[in-house]
């Protein structure tokens, strides 16, 4: 086939439709195409739009037909091949000099006429590049039968880092924009994938690929479109989006204002229900005074219902999205009377009442049942409104005009998820998994829910107005804030097993479910590298084999604590000391915090400057104290960076012995800890670590170095290999059986949890097949088999479905990695493993499925 007259590549032809015109139009004429990126030898003619700066297009000036589109498309009308001379690319044809001629031509008939054997014969370069990847751009220099001698004194071109210099007057410059021919950026324009060895692929071969690769963008559309519906707010959105008339009546609340002067409280509301209608916005001091009449706890039941059904009445007739002046007015009536601080703080205050714990202001003696349920209410009409802003700003293409937004972002914090009062949020959840732990009052587990609720809508929001301009940006945003929970998860197993599941966005559960599972595995010696996460991470190449290390691994629980800790309610308690001992705080005062132990940026920590003195009752002592960070970083460096540089033995062991999320691989410009050992010296240290984590000798500097290269003897280099097998092997040992069930229980919940979320979050078919069943076939999937993955890799544009493909190739070969499931796991009898375990049988199951061509 390659034997053809006509073999062709293309260059810079992004358009999808018009590239398969033109491969069409090749297979119709029974010519060849050659797919991938790199130029080939065989080829004959390369199909471009306009010069560009790419590798083929530089190489096919060695001699090779460089023909428009309109060259094939006017032969498929014309049912044969046409000359190509009136569709070769004029390089001169914009220029003032007109009559110049075309430097692709006179080279090409050089070429064709013997002259010369290539565009750039008779060059003698010398390539001063050091980095690999760019030295290898010039390899096109070969293809026009230019010599490549550093060595060779007849010189004509020298090609630096920044430039060249050429005895021919041509000036390359690899760090400018593209120019015009005379100056051209040697920089390839195609895709940037790893080169894989790929074979020849005629237009029809060509042709199918990228018809899958449509199969699978338009797949993950439709799944897209179907998770936008699943917020059911519509009929409830329609109630409470009135019709605004032409002109809005004056009403005259003077009346109302003497009711509540003379402590008519429910009289007061009854004035305001009656004359409520689009437009009209009672006075924010008449709802200030009856707020604070509801939260001084002697309100009468019927004071409490009205009160509610009047907000909603405000509600309907000016919703909050209507307008910036009615979020404006929202903000205004929806604050703590007694502190006036925001809207904010009234949802923590009403959070604390309900909880049983101290609020901003004194309570006369035990909250009612009736205020308790006011609280409720209260904080399902803020979960009315946040979900209704959410639906009008899908609805309407996003608008920050919000109650929601303005109460969890400012203007500096709007660009990340983990905003403070988004922390806090969090942290109240958290908390009320604490105070619903094995608890049977209903009013708990209402509150429970709907912080649930509270902070799915709010997670949602913030990425449906970022998604579409930085979808970076709100990957980051879902992490960070992910990381954020994971540390404030340091419990007990019963509330991982029951908080995390329960978390409503999908999203946010399946990274919440990551980072505790990873955090669990690096503080037992476990170190799952950063890459991103894929359907094969999880179930292959690190964190089902991690789980299978973990069977005979013992957790230490470090936050018992606080499942223990009892929370005051005492009426007389500020919210400030509720503050000191939120998810992680002190709660004991700052008595007994030592000065500097909070300092960080400006100067180093406490616990910095006793890790470099190897001041280790320091060190134990700061380690002791409730919400002690010991992974907090000055300029990057973590305690145990210092610890390691200045040879702190003693505070080394005291870290690992002691803290139990010790990040272990931190790196600044990629330098770790053992790094930094080795570079002093201290291979006392170097030995310390290596026993605690073998996985640490993988890691590499900013040079490419890993620990090893650091050490220059050998008897050395072996004495830490040996420990680091040491290491493996007290994990082979211990993984023969399962040591602590419950530990495992809480890995493998957190492991279906993540493999759950992620199949739904990345549209991967499963054994619950969507209804309606959308159309990914199985022989879809059979003809992503035919295909090899860098072929995929580099052919596809669209990184959804390259990742969607990577992900059905392990599914359909899952059989392989359910065999190397640990037999321990395979013999758990706990309920969460088995499910676990199971789930990966389904996979199977699927994967054979779409093998065989079943549906």
């Amino acid at each position: 086939m390659l034997g053809n007259k006509y073999v062709f590549q293309m260059s810079g032809i992004k358009n999808l439709q018009k590239k398969r015109e033109l491969l069409q139009g090749i297979k119709c004429l029974h010519g060849s195409y050659i797919g991938g990126s790199e130029y080939r030898e065989e080829m004959t003619h390369l199909i471009v739009i306009h010069a560009s700066a790419s590798e083929k297009f530089i190489s096919a000036c060695a001699g090779k037909w460089i023909v428009t589109p309109e060259f094939v498309l006017d032969s498929v009308k014309q049912n044969a091949w046409l000359s190509e001379a009136l569709y070769e690319l004029n390089l001169t044809a914009n220029t003032r000099t007109p009559s110049m001629t075309n430097p692709l031509q006179k080279w090409r008939e050089k070429v064709a006429r013997g002259v010369v054997s290539g565009a750039f014969q008779g060059w003698t370069v010398c390539l001063h590049i050091e980095d690999p990847d760019r030295r290898s751009m010039f390899e096109i220099l070969k293809a026009g039968k230019a010599v490549i001698d550093p060595d060779n004194p007849a010189v004509t071109l020298v090609f630096t880092k920044d430039s060249a210099y050429s005895s021919l007057n041509w000036c390359i410059n690899l760090d400018k924009p593209n120019q015009q021919i005379n100056s051209i950026k040697l920089e390839p324009t195609e895709d940037c994938s790893p080169k894989i060895e790929d074979k020849s692929m005629d237009a029809q071969d060509n042709f199918l690929l990228f018809g899958l690769e449509e199969k699978f963008k338009d797949y993950i559309v439709k799944m897209e479109l179907r998770k936008r519906k699943l917020l059911k707010v519509p009929e409830l959105f329609s109630y409470y989006t009135p019709v605004f008339p032409t002109q809005v009546s004056t009403v005259d609340f003077s009346n109302v204002r003497s009711l509540v002067e003379c402590g008519l409280f429910s009289q007061a509301l009854e004035e305001v229900e009656s004359s409520l209608q689009p437009g009209v916005f009672p006075p924010a001091s008449i709802l200030h005074a009856c707020m604070q009449h509801a939260l001084q706890g002697e309100a009468e039941p019927y004071f409490l219902s009205i009160f509610t059904t009047t907000l909603n009445s405000i509600l309907r007739n000016n919703p909050s999205w209507g307008s910036p002046e009615s979020v404006k007015y929202f903000l205004q009536i929806l604050q703590c009377p007694q502190c006036k601080n925001g809207a904010w703080p009234l949802l923590q205050t009403s959070v604390f009442c309900l909880a049983g714990t101290a609020t901003c202001h004194s309570l006369p003696g035990p909250t009612s049942p009736e205020l308790l349920h006011f609280h409720g209410n209260l904080q399902a009409f803020f979960l009315r409104v946040f979900q209704l802003e959410l639906h009008a700003a899908g609805s309407r293409g996003g608008s920050r005009s919000s109650v929601l937004y303005s109460m969890f972002w400012n203007v500096w914090e709007k660009s990340t998820l983990s905003s403070r009062a988004l922390q806090q949020l969090a942290e109240l959840l958290v908390e009320a998994a604490l105070w619903g732990l094995h608890s049977t009052q209903e009013r708990k587990m209402k509150l429970l829910a709907t912080l649930q609720e509270l902070l799915a809508v709010v997670v949602k929001y913030w990425a449906q107005e970022h998604s579409q301009l930085n979808s970076r940006l709100v990957d980051k945003g879902f992490q960070d804030l992910a990381e954020y929970i994971a540390i404030l998860c340091q419990l007990h197993p019963d509330i991982l097993r029951e908080l995390v599941p329960a978390l409503p966005c999908l999203r946010l559960r399946m990274r919440t479910a990551d980072a505790i599972y990873r955090n669990i595995c690096s503080r037992n010696g476990l170190l799952i590298r950063p890459e991103p996460l894929t359907l094969l991470k999880i179930q292959v190449s690190s964190y089902l084999k991690a789980l299978g290390q973990l069977c005979g691994c013992k957790p230490v629980h470090t936050s018992t604590h606080r499942t223990e800790r009892s929370i005051s309610t005492s009426p007389d308690s500020q919210v400030s000391n509720i503050e000191r001992e939120r998810v992680g705080g002190s709660g004991s005062g700052k008595e007994n915090i030592p000065r500097g132990f909070h300092r960080v940026n400006a100067a180093e920590t406490l616990l910095h400057r006793a890790c470099k003195r190897n001041q280790v009752e320091t060190v134990l002592h700061i380690l002791s104290l409730h919400g002690t960070d010991a992974n907090v970083k000055h300029a990057g460096w973590t305690p145990l960076h210092e610890a390691c540089n200045h040879g702190s033995s003693e505070c080394v062991a005291a870290l690992l012995q002691h803290c139990p999320g010790l990040q272990l691989d931190s790196q600044v410009k990629g330098v770790s800890p053992l790094h930094d050992a080795l570079l002093n010296q201290h291979t006392d240290i170097a030995k310390m670590l290596l026993r605690h984590a073998s996985s640490l000798l993988r890691l590499r500097d900013d040079y490419g170095r890993s620990p090893l290269d650091l050490v220059f003897s050998s008897a050395l280099r072996t004495e830490l290999q040996r420990c680091a097998q040491e290491a493996d092997s007290a994990l082979e040992v211990q993984c023969s059986e399962v040591r602590d069930l419950e530990f495992i229980e809480t890995c493998s919940c957190l492991l279906s949890c993540l493999l759950l979320s992620y199949l739904l979050e990345h549209h991967i078919p499963s054994y619950e097949p969507p209804e309606p069943p959308l159309d990914l076939a199985p022989s879809t999937a059979q003809a992503l088999v035919s295909v090899s993955p860098g072929t995929v890799a580099s052919h596809w544009r669209d990184r959804g479905a390259v990742s969607l493909a990577e992900d059905l190739r392990t599914v359909m070969s899952m059989e392989q990695y359910v065999l190397q499931v640990n037999p321990a796991l395979m013999l758990c009898q706990g309920p969460h493993t088995s499910v676990f375990m199971q789930l990966l049988k389904d996979l199977q199951r699927e994967g054979s499925a779409l093998l065989s061509g079943q549906s």
